[in-house]
């Protein structure tokens, strides 16, 4: 199997989530061999927490990368903010999150972060494919 990859760049939009969670399901789909549906439903999810960390955290923009290696699925996800992801405690009472990195680390096979040179930086999840 050859590398497969799709790249996507969105200004900050109430529709920038769903739009990244629908070119995911898109690229998912169009593999061969099939991506496991229940490890394209983390794959989904994964890239739904991480863009709206680069939203709400980020400065505004993202752009997001998927790319499908023999045995996982690389989602990639960069912003303009210099700040590392941190976990938080989540929130039971307000509802203000904290729940998405926490999971993220969970899902993933291996997170890297990565300050890129022109600012910002860049997180990559490894997920199984």
């Amino acid at each position: 199997m050859t590398t497969t990859s799709t790249e996507r760049t969105a200004l900050q939009s109430l529709s920038a989530v769903a739009e990244a969670r629908h070119t995911t399901r898109v690229f998912l789909d169009t593999l061969v061999p099939a991506v496991d549906p229940e490890h394209a439903d983390t794959v989904v999810l994964v890239v739904s927490e991480l863009v709206t960390n680069a939203l709400r955290h980020g400065g505004g923009s993202h752009t997001l990368r998927l790319t499908a290696h023999p045995d996982t699925i690389e989602v990639a996800v960069d912003d303009s903010s210099p700040r590392m992801p941190r976990p938080r405690t989540p929130d039971l009472i307000r509802g203000t999150g904290g729940f998405g990195w926490h999971m993220v680390n969970d899902l993933a096979h291996a997170i890297v972060v990565t300050p890129r040179p022109e600012g910002g930086k860049t997180v990559r999840a490894l997920l199984p494919r």
